[in-house]
């Protein structure tokens, strides 16, 4: 049986698309081909191989197309069958935690998902002993792997920077009796860098993450100091362009958040890629619809086409010789994750797990004070056994929205955070999230498609 449900079809600045959802294979298609392909897709007569190359012995006019069409089906990259058994639960380690070092802020950004940082909670900066234990136990639940991750984030992590220079050197040191290595990330809000702080960071961060939402007044709307005075923007963007000119082809990206106030994003994009920073990420703001700067279902049409817009000056200032990367744009199509990757995502829950300034782990930074996905600590490890493999089970294959969505291997069924928050369930989806998640994938492959 062709099964159907899993290929999408589109078109976007004049080039036809059919992407099978079941093998993640992506054709770009002539005119007579996508005629084709859309007469198999819509049609009740043609359910088989076989159908099929009947149907191409009394229509000589697709015969051509139509052999190369049937060779796809044979190598089960259009039309595919999906998996008929959901892989067994893998063995898993601990591989990454997300140190949350400050749950606090010296800015008191109008969007911001922790509760400008202190994750509705106390404000509190973690203790040295709780991030030295907190190193101990990843180095021990992470088993066999040999790399291990951390990712201090807040709040603003450099409000509390004398415990993250101590637990990299602790960490350092730990790691190479054991035969490990660490890769550090930090995220910050550059208030607080400082020429030191920022040599630091390109020493020893393997990544680091700038927020920056984009033009000045883009900015300084929603991200504001605790007094409101001053412009955010004047004070951190000439502090990420000195770090970057020491960063030495190390990884980074500016994170920026897009609202209701600038669907007009691309320009954001645009403006960061002008400051000379090449790595770019700007992603939807999350947050309740009662907010006047949250995105709604009203607002999908012009995001759908700023999207499209902001390939075309990806494309544009690539040929240009002026080139920058979006986060969202880089899907791997030849290579990409392994299958269970895939189906599962972010591994948050099981592989990734958050730690507050008490030691407390959490599946993720989007779980933390959520007392119902309290995991454990960082002194007695995961204690509830249970909900580790809530989190491994709610993949895209036992989801019944995304088992048929041509998107499943690509996304691997989005934020479970807000899937649960959105539809009640870690197997349902944040429709919203979803359809945005779906537009970037179409721009990345007509990206790639030029290439």
């Amino acid at each position: 049986m062709l099964d159907k449900t899993c290929v999408h079809i589109y078109s976007q600045g004049g080039l036809h698309f059919a992407v099978d959802g079941n093998s993640a294979a992506v054709h770009v298609l002539d005119e007579l081909a996508l005629e084709l392909v859309e007469l198999i897709q819509g049609s009740a007569g043609i359910t088989t191989r076989e159908d099929l190359a009947a149907f191409l012995q009394g229509h000589p006019r697709y015969q051509e197309v139509g052999s190369e069409v049937l060779e796809l089906i044979d190598q089960g990259l259009l039309f595919s069958p999906d998996l008929t058994e959901v892989p067994p639960r893998p063995a898993s380690v601990v591989k990454a935690l997300c140190l949350n070092v400050a749950h606090d802020c010296n800015l008191r950004c109008g969007y911001c998902f922790a509760s400008t940082g202190n994750f509705q909670g106390e404000r509190e900066l973690m203790p040295w002993d709780v991030a030295k234990a907190a190193v101990d136990f990843l180095l021990e639940a992470s088993g066999h792997r040999r790399q291990v991750e951390i990712d201090f984030f807040g709040g603003e992590p450099l409000l509390n920077w004398g415990v993250v220079e101590r637990t990299v050197e602790y960490a350092q040191a730990q790691a190479a009796r054991r035969g490990k290595t660490f890769r550090f990330t930090i995220t910050t809000n550059g208030l607080g860098l400082t020429p030191a702080i920022a040599e630091y960071i390109n020493e020893h961060m393997y990544n680091v993450v700038l927020s920056l939402d984009g033009r000045k007044e883009v900015n300084d709307l929603m991200r504001a100091t605790p007094s409101g005075r001053g412009s955010v923007y004047e004070l951190v963007v000439p502090k990420y362009q000195r770090l970057l000119e020491g960063r030495g082809g190390k990884s980074y990206y500016v994170r920026g958040t897009f609202t209701a106030h600038n669907l007009d994003f691309a320009d954001d994009v645009a403006h960061l890629a002008d400051l000379g920073f090449g790595e770019i990420s700007m992603e939807p703001v999350v947050t309740s619809e009662d907010q006047p700067w949250a995105l709604r279902e009203e607002h999908l049409p012009r995001i759908y086409a700023e999207y499209e817009r902001l390939a075309e000056l990806y494309l544009k200032r690539r040929r240009a010789g002026r080139p920058f990367n979006f986060f969202h744009f880089n899907v791997e199509l030849l290579k990409g994750p392994c299958l269970y990757k895939r189906l599962t995502g972010c591994g948050a829950g099981y592989e990734y797990l958050a730690v507050t300034p008490t030691g407390e782990l959490y599946p993720c930074h989007q779980f933390v004070g959520l007392k119902d996905f309290l995991l454990g600590d960082v002194w007695r490890g995961i204690t509830n056994q249970e909900l580790p493999l809530k989190f491994k089970d709610a993949h895209v294959l036992n989801s019944p929205v995304c088992k048929s969505c041509w998107a499943k291997y690509f996304c691997s069924g989005g934020c479970k955070k807000s899937n649960r928050e959105y539809a009640g369930d870690f197997l349902g989806v944040d429709e919203f999230s979803c359809e945005l998640a779906k537009k970037r994938l179409e721009c990345s492959f007509y990206i790639q498609a030029h290439f």
